[in-house]
């Protein structure tokens, strides 16, 4: 079992920019796609964006052009710069990984946004 861990949330001003980045403890590079999702107040998570492993990415409506989502499969590391932060953009961050047979889940880190 592959171990993520998110780090990189906290506290930013509307209009700022925050990295996240996740940890994962063995390899990624046979997993399909990574990708990130969100989750606002206990609702359902939900996709931010993902990027497969040939480097495909996909984003949701809501950040598209501010969000910018990328991995280094030689480093095990999944990354997502978020630019033009709004306070909607405020909630949990949890990195996922999904392939054949498998889910993975990281803890989460808080991102806040205030306006």
């Amino acid at each position: 079992q592959v171990q993520l861990v998110e780090s990189g949330g906290g506290l930013v001003q509307a209009g700022g920019s925050v990295r996240l980045s996740c940890a994962a403890s063995g390899s990624i590079a046979n997993v399909n796609v990574m990708a990130w999702y969100r989750q606002i107040q206990g609702n359902r998570r939900q996709m931010v964006a993902g990027i497969s492993n040939s480097g495909t990415s996909n984003y949701a409506d809501s950040v598209k052009g501010r969000f910018t989502v990328s991995r280094d499969n030689a480093k095990n590391m999944i990354y997502l710069q978020m630019n033009s932060l709004k306070p909607d953009d405020t909630g949990v961050y949890y990195c996922n990984g999904r392939g054949l047979g498998f889910e993975w889940w990281g803890q989460g880190t808080q991102v806040t946004v205030s306006s």
